[in-house]
């Protein structure tokens, strides 16, 4: 571990709260990555299990119909992006597209997860952590689908 993977991981949203102890776990198991503009991150349906913080860029999260991405999600510096690899253990459900270039540090979700069984109270942090993750793209896609629906929506011809 570096120190600017650590001090990236204490300035990061998704540890703020976590004990330098714990901030120090989860660096540890980190590396920087970075993604040219355009580049694919990760397509919907891929076996890969990695997890990302996302310090520089944006990213925009995609659903594959019919030869199309169709955007679902935006995220930017401070969000997080890949928690399927850590909590389900599967592909991912969506693509990962860099709209500029990203800079990331990238854990392997089963890595991070063998140690948060091996941790507890990491564990509990971590997961607490990525439960929230999950939740606030919930809200998004439910925002989403009321947008889409809404009577407003129709009325526009959409």
């Amino acid at each position: 571990m570096t120190d600017s993977i650590l001090t990236a991981v204490q300035q990061h949203p998704f540890s703020q709260g976590l004990t330098p102890e714990h901030c120090a776990t989860l660096a540890s198991l980190g590396t920087r990555a970075t993604y040219a503009k355009d580049a694919v991150i990760f397509a919907e349906g891929d076996q890969r299990h990695e997890f990302f913080l996302l310090l520089k860029g944006r990213v925009a999260l995609e659903m594959m119909a019919q030869g199309m991405a169709l955007r679902v999600h935006t995220l930017e510096s401070g969000d997080e992006l890949g928690w399927s690899s850590v909590l389900s253990g599967r592909g991912k459900f969506y693509q990962a597209r860099a709209l500029e270039p990203v800079e990331v540090i990238k854990f392997d979700g089963h890595v991070l997860l063998e140690k948060c069984r091996s941790d507890n109270s990491f564990g509990y942090k971590i997961m607490h952590r990525l439960v929230g993750v999950v939740s606030e793209r919930l809200q998004a896609a439910r925002m989403q689908v009321l947008d889409m629906y809404s009577p407003i929506a129709k009325k526009a011809g959409a």
